[in-house]
């Protein structure tokens, strides 16, 4: 987005926002999104179809491989797991909101067919938790846990669980971990609807005030935290993506009250505010947008409907990632192969760097030192 010129010729400055990285490479629209979910679901099943003809020709015929929806299935419920495992460690808001965009950006760099999202996030089947996007997300937000005392209060695990997929998270997130959230918007608009309110900056009457209750509810927290249950359930759409933590923290708001919502964005927003992508003409569609999103896409989805998935992915899940298979074996071979080629290259360039006397070539005995001009051969001795 460009800034557009103020009414009195200066330019508007662009908002911190859109300096940042989630601005520049985590924005899609609806369209973009599904466009790289089915690409990477199409090259994923042809990429796994062929391991499993390598690991056992015939194999892949009657294989029913996962399609892009039903993988997005399968995340969102996981992303509904981090909630329940943030309240088993009392992480504070921001640690789970960062690891739910871990997460959803993950996935679309990686398939659940390679990356099964309890090995990611969240495991407890017969085997260990694994939870390498919320142990990231404590870190980078600034609300560190040890990895020991981490592991020592989930069953059957060992900090090798955690660790094994951290750097595959992190390059998979362009190592891009700064996220700008919706829930912190939403503090500042409840904030500044406070001081507006006790100033009577821009109210009116109190009519609408009136509406909903008396003047103690109205700055009460209770419509503030019904609001951020509803930012809570846009974790579980592609709002973040799509629009920003503005519109959604501002759209979650308008859920709870929408009259209330539509006198502060009359006064914080100016009618000339296009520059921003806010204005008053658009500013309502979006919100629409985003509260249709909430509505129908802001839940849980239902677990058997995942169950049936999981049970298919079983079946379908990349030989190159289950050990003990031919496909896995060869491919660990070749990364072998690879790191053993890698390490004789940088042997025998230390070797080549090394070989000559470090403080260079002996000098051969002609009787003078190269590149030095011998001025007595010009001398006149007669």
């Amino acid at each position: 987005m460009t800034s557009s010129p103020a009414p009195d010729g200066t330019a508007h400055d662009k908002p911190l926002y859109e300096a940042s990285t989630q601005f520049r490479n985590w924005r899609y629209s609806p369209e973009q999104l599904t466009k790289i979910r089915k690409v990477l679901n199409v090259a994923a099943v042809t990429a796994i179809r062929h391991n499993f003809e390598v690991d056992e020709p015939g194999s892949s015929a009657n294989v029913s491989f996962l399609d892009a929806d039903e993988e997005l299935l399968l995340v969102k419920l996981y992303i509904s797991k981090i909630t329940q495992l943030c309240a088993l460690f009392r992480f504070p808001e921001e640690v789970e909101a960062t690891a739910i965009t871990y997460l959803k950006r993950f996935y679309l760099k990686n398939t659940v067919m390679d990356w099964h999202p309890k090995n990611v996030m969240y495991v407890l089947v017969t085997s260990p938790y694994r939870l390498t996007a919320l142990f990231l997300a404590t870190k980078t937000t600034n609300n560190p846990i040890s990895i020991d005392e981490y592991t020592s209060r989930i069953p059957k695990t060992v900090p090798s669980d955690v660790l094994d997929l951290e750097f595959l998270v992190a390059q998979s997130l362009g190592f891009e971990f700064a996220v700008w959230h919706a829930h912190r918007a939403l503090w500042g608009i409840w904030l500044d609807i406070q001081v507006r309110f006790l100033k009577n900056m821009f109210f009116n009457s109190l009519t609408i005030i009136k509406n909903y209750a008396t003047d103690s509810t109205i700055l009460s927290m209770s419509e503030y935290n019904l609001a951020l249950n509803y930012v809570r359930a846009s974790r579980l759409t592609d709002a973040e993506f799509i629009h920003t933590p503005s519109q959604v923290a501002l759209a979650a708001f308008s859920l709870v009250a929408p009259d209330l919502a539509l006198q502060w964005t009359v006064a914080k927003i100016p009618r000339d505010a296009s520059h921003s992508g806010s204005s008053m003409s658009t500013l309502p569609l979006v919100l629409e947008s985003i509260k249709s999103l909430i509505r129908t896409s802001g839940h849980p989805p239902d677990v058997e409907s995942v169950r049936e998935v999981d049970r298919r992915l079983r079946i379908c899940k990349n030989p190159e990632k289950v050990p003990g298979t031919r496909a896995y074996m060869a491919k660990r071979a070749e990364e072998e192969r690879i790191a053993e080629e890698k390490r004789a290259r940088k042997i025998e360039e230390v070797q080549k760097a090394t070989a000559g006397d470090p403080f260079g070539d002996e000098l051969q005995n002609t009787g003078q030192l190269p590149g030095l001009v011998d001025y007595d051969d010009d001398d006149n001795d007669d």
